[in-house]
């Protein structure tokens, strides 16, 4: 592997690092390796100092780290004061082994995609991080941060490697302790109807613009930059947005230049690029390719539970106006229309049949947990269930728990002081 290399940016201290581990962490042997990269952040006036290391959790599933400038993020200035943190990318991410089209093409059968695509679950994550404190950091204990689904692998690493975590930080990413992916899209899909009333009570006119679109596409064929078609559930699925703090705007801004003129008979080329981008999952397949199977357990698989639960809804029809958006959900569809996603199809379809060999929480361990932990639950979460979260926060031994309706899902990036309450809550 590479030797780290070091840079600085205004006041920080950055070393990257990689570090080679195997595909299947049941078979430590097998040739089959990948590529982790991990990023090393110190305040520079620290970085001769013996600080307390703080790893980030990146949400997604699929997401990689942040990354780190002179201005932000907020949390990460703030972590630096007494931290030095820890930014890995996930296996499969950014620059640790990415998971590619031409990755996949190569597998070869279905079943063999979809045993690959195991291979980058919480589990594999919290072994990857075993392997980076136990061979760099020499076995000291960490704490952790772990944002919406790095709240997800908090728990697995609570569950399976507790003596390695000295406190844990979660923020919107209380999973329930029993998954159940058809509950937990029932109440999603109603969470993002709830988000669409509120956003079109926000921004009326966009009513009829939205509406608009939808009819135009319905009545032309449209193309993408890259040549997708751009069809009505595509559009709806900028309704992913709605969730996070600035989304609305971001909506808003976007559905006000659409189309070129006021007879809306053509659509804005730059409104086209940027749903493109939006839905496109060029950057993080890996979010499409795994999404569903973070809610699967060894009594049960997935099996297109989003799916299921959107066609007991009629709100989100395509036909139905006003149109109604969806969220961050994954359906079977969208591995056959978006470029990105297409190689992955025959592995996703294995995929969601896939139960657990091994449950991604110890509910009896969790239970008698030893670790402090802290937790910020947003009461009107579109992506994390408030009630599921507040369910494991009851049954979680040694974690306390703020749950605010002040935030959407992306306070922590939104607020410097949603991580200082976090430690105080544990200094305390």
């Amino acid at each position: 592997m590479p030797m780290p290399t070091e840079h600085a940016i205004s006041g920080l201290h950055i070393t990257d690092h990689r570090i080679e581990v195997p595909l299947d962490w049941s078979r430590p042997n097998d040739p089959e390796r990948l590529s982790v990269f991990y990023r090393e952040v110190c305040a520079s006036a620290k970085r001769d100092e013996n600080l307390p290391l703080l790893v980030f959790l990146q949400g997604g599933p699929g997401g990689k780290s942040p990354r780190p400038t002179a201005e932000g993020p907020g949390w990460l200035h703030e972590a630096l004061k007494r931290y030095r943190v820890i930014l890995p990318d996930q296996r499969g991410t950014g620059r640790s082994s990415r998971i590619t089209a031409e990755v996949m093409q190569g597998l070869g059968s279905n079943d063999g995609a979809g045993d690959y695509l195991t291979h980058f679950d919480a589990h594999a994550i919290v072994a990857d991080l075993e392997h980076i404190r136990q061979s760099h950091y020499d076995g000291a204990s960490w704490s952790t941060l772990g944002q919406s689904y790095g709240g997800f692998v908090t728990l697995t690493y609570l569950s399976w490697a507790p003596e390695a975590l000295t406190r844990c930080y979660v923020t919107g990413g209380l999973a329930s302790l029993a998954p159940d992916p058809d509950e937990v899209y029932r109440r999603t899909h109603r969470r993002v109807i709830d988000k669409m009333d509120a956003y079109l009570e926000r921004f009326p006119a966009d009513r009829q613009r939205l509406d608009a679109i939808a009819d135009h596409l319905l009545n032309h064929e449209v193309h993408l930059p890259n040549g997708d078609v751009l069809t009505v559930r595509r559009l709806q699925s900028l309704g992913l947005l709605l969730g996070m703090g600035d989304g609305t705007e971001t909506l808003h801004w976007l559905f006000e230049e659409a189309f070129e003129d006021d007879r809306q008979q053509r659509l804005n080329h730059h409104f086209l690029v940027e749903v493109m981008h939006l839905t496109g999952f060029d950057e993080n397949p890996l979010f499409g390719a795994i999404h569903e199977h973070i809610y699967a357990s060894p009594e049960r698989a997935c099996d297109w539970a989003a799916q299921r639960q959107r066609e007991q809804l009629p709100e989100f029809d395509e036909s139905h106006r006003p149109l109604t958006l969806t969220g961050e959900m994954v359906y079977p569809w969208m591995f056959d229309e978006i470029a990105a996603l297409k190689p992955f199809r025959e592995g996703v379809k294995a995929l969601a049949e896939k139960r657990l060999a091994k449950p991604f929480y110890d509910v009896e361990r969790l239970a008698n947990n030893p670790v402090p932990v802290a937790a910020l639950i947003y009461f009107d979460d579109m992506y994390v269930d408030a009630e599921l979260s507040l369910a494991t926060a009851r049954t979680t031994a040694n974690l306390r728990y703020w749950i605010t309706n002040e935030y959407e899902h992306d306070g922590l990036r939104q607020d410097p002081l949603v991580f200082r309450r976090l430690q105080a809550m544990l200094d305390d």
